[in-house]
């Protein structure tokens, strides 16, 4: 077979080398994975593994990963024929740099190749399961995949694993360990679901990086950096955080994930719900309003003065009083420098993608949080209206987009059936318990406050309805 000169693989790494780009320094051929991921999507691919990239380089080569696309053949098969390897891109305010990493050895795709996905986790070098299959992904067919995996495992007489939930969900590792046991149980097999609780281990965790989709203009940057082509290029930010509770199978992990990067700590919540809070509240909030307005992208919001504001006093007047973060104003001030970022072009509206699933977490805690201590939800109801004018497909231009979410069509119908009927229309889409949560259907005054701003932001627009809030705040 000729090699292929013209692409990132195995056989071009050491041009790639020359042109002084980070790569691989070990050697990838002989490795076998010790870590099954679960959802190969970009944010695991400059996330963990570039933390387990770093482990490897360091000569702990246990740390090996088999990539696991859910569903999608496309990126699992572009890897696969570029040996795993492909470039991130990290750029701060100042400068940009590019990485290859090479943790990835293996790709396989769940839906198409589940004997080999159940084989991987059933592995004798397999020492972790990690996931990213976002919130909606942690489903009875999830939970039936891991077990099949650990059932193998289980009848081989081979260790425990450590399962290590990497999506923004509070107490991630707890949630997912229950959902497991509740699977075993409802097998019948009890026996398994004693080894799944007696030699495995679940921990909590929380992870921070922005990591935007890839574009053609990322891949354009690759080819011009790399001079070859790569299919699964993709860029971030050069800041990243995992906080992961110390509870896995091999102690001796955390000593080795310490020593790339990773806190290691006795409890997550502190990270945890910061992090759900300021960055995902904060998060969802730009992305609604700018879509709404027209912006294509985060720094473009938080480049405007307006958009800004709003994001600094809906962070420190209305989440940060309800996380333990002693160092939340530092956290607030260095994700608004994030935010502000011009080279991740992070779109929003992948960040308003399945909305439904993510407003318990983001903004639900703190808003219930606010009311019980009878104080103001005025900029998270902002951004509730603002989720609420979304839905209905088109911004304050007129320019339509698609709403991609588990409840698009019924989201959008309830949007639409009372027209210029705020109250009506709120009132539908703040009525259900899937979303918001018991108390908060029931909370007549929030609903109020969000069709207050519902109709200000119809009458007068986004940044129209931000400038008032921020009037009435300084009044």
């Amino acid at each position: 077979m000729i090699p292929d000169t013209r692409t990132l693989n195995s056989d071009t790494l050491g041009a790639v080398a020359a042109l002084g780009v980070r790569v691989p320094g070990y050697p990838r051929k002989s490795l076998v994975p010790g870590v099954v991921h679960l959802g190969l999507g970009a944010f695991h691919r400059a996330h963990q593994a570039l933390v387990f990239d770093t482990l490897l380089q360091n000569g702990h080569g246990q740390w090996g990963i088999h990539g696991i696309a859910m569903r999608s053949n496309m990126l699992a098969d572009a890897l696969a024929r570029q040996d795993g390897l492909y470039a991130v891109q990290i750029a701060n305010q100042a400068s940009t740099r590019w990485h290859v990493c090479g943790a990835v050895l293996r790709t396989s795709v769940a839906a198409r190749e589940r004997t080999q996905v159940i084989d991987a986790i059933g592995a004798a070098s397999t020492r972790w399961v990690t996931l990213t299959v976002t919130e909606k992904g942690y489903t009875a067919e999830l939970a039936n995949l891991l077990l099949d995996g650990m059932q193998l495992r289980q009848k081989k007489g081979l260790p425990g694993l450590t399962i290590a939930s990497c999506d923004n969900l509070a107490q991630n590792g707890t949630r997912l360990r229950a959902q497991c046991l509740d699977a075993a149980k409802s097998r019948g097999d009890a026996a398994l679901a004693q080894w799944l609780a007696e030699d495995c281990r679940f921990p909590n965790s929380m992870v921070d990086r922005i990591v935007p989709a890839a574009t053609p203009a990322r891949l354009a940057s690759a080819a011009d950096a790399l001079g070859l082509r790569d299919a699964c290029a993709l860029g971030t930010e050069e800041f990243w955080e995992w906080a992961i509770e110390r509870q896995a199978v091999d102690p001796q992990d955390a000593v080795l994930l310490a020593s790339a990067g990773v806190r290691v700590v006795d409890d997550v919540a502190v990270f945890e719900h910061a992090k759900l809070g300021l960055l995902n509240g904060s998060h969802s909030a730009i992305a609604y309003c700018g879509a709404v307005a027209g912006l294509p992208d985060v720094a473009a919001c938080i480049g405007e003065p307006g958009f800004r504001c709003f994001v600094h006093d809906l962070m420190g007047q209305e989440i940060a009083p309800h996380v333990r973060r002693p160092d939340w104003q530092d956290y607030r001030d260095a994700l608004l420098l994030r935010f502000a970022n011009p080279e991740l072009h992070h779109s929003v509206h992948q960040i308003a993608n399945d909305g439904s699933q993510k407003i318990s977490q983001r903004w639900a805690p703190s808003i219930l949080a606010q009311r019980q201590a009878g104080a103001s939800v005025e900029h998270l109801a902002l951004a509730a209206a603002a989720w609420c004018r979304f839905l209905r497909g088109d911004d304050e231009y007129g320019q339509t987009y698609a709403i991609n979410d588990p409840m698009a069509s019924r989201l959008q119908e309830l949007s639409r059936q009372h027209g210029t009927d705020t109250a009506a229309t709120t009132a539908a889409l703040l009525g259900l318990p899937e979303i918001w949560g018991d108390a908060l259907v029931a909370d007549g005054i929030w609903q109020q406050r969000v069709a207050h701003w519902l109709a200000d932001i119809n009458r007068s627009g986004v940044r129209a309805a931000m400038a008032h809030l921020h009037k009435a705040d300084t009044a």
